[in-house]
C-alpha cells in the first residue's frame, strides 16, 4: 500500500445501517471507504481500479455476493484483492461455498465491529 494514500476499502452492503457502521469504523481506522448498495453497482466497480480490500454481503439485490466474488476473481487486477464476506448466511454450506469460490474470510451477522476490523487489517497485511 502507498504510504501517502489511505488504503481504500469497498463495502458492498445493501442495509444502510450496516453500511453506515462499517463506513464509520473503517474511516476511524484511516481507510477511505467506497460503498456499493447492490450487486449491479458492485459489478460496475469492476471497471474502476481495484481497492485494497472488499467487504461483501451475500444477500444483495440484482446480483448476490457469491456471483460478485466469482466475478472479482475472474477480473484481472481484482484477483488478489482480499475479500471479507460479512453476511447473515451462517450455514456451513454457504460458508464453504464462499470460501471455495474465492472469499478470504467469512464473518456472520450480527457481528462485533472490532472483530471485523481486526480481520480486515489481517487480510490487508497478508495482501501487502
Amino acid at each position: 500500500m502507498n504510504a501517502q494514500a489511505a488504503p481504500r476499502v469497498l463495502v458492498i452492503e445493501d442495509e444502510e445501517d450496516i453500511a453506515y457502521i462499517l463506513r464509520f469504523l473503517f474511516q476511524r481506522e484511516g481507510f477511505t471507504v467506497d460503498h456499493a448498495a447492490d450487486g449491479r453497482e458492485a459489478l460496475a466497480r469492476l471497471e474502476q481500479p481495484p481497492p485494497h480490500a472488499v467487504v461483501l454481503d451475500i444477500m444483495l439485490p440484482y446480483h448476490d455476493g457469491i456471483e460478485i466474488v466469482e466475478r472479482l476473481r475472474a477480473q484481472p487486477g481484482w484477483r488478489e484483492v482480499p475479500v471479507l464476506m460479512l453476511t447473515a448466511k451462517a450455514r456451513e454450506v454457504d460458508i464453504v461455498r464462499a470460501l471455495d469460490l474465492g472469499a478470504d474470510d467469512y464473518v456472520t451477522k450480527p457481528f462485533q465491529p472490532e472483530e471485523v476490523l481486526a480481520r480486515l487489517r489481517r487480510l490487508m497485511r497478508r495482501a501487502a
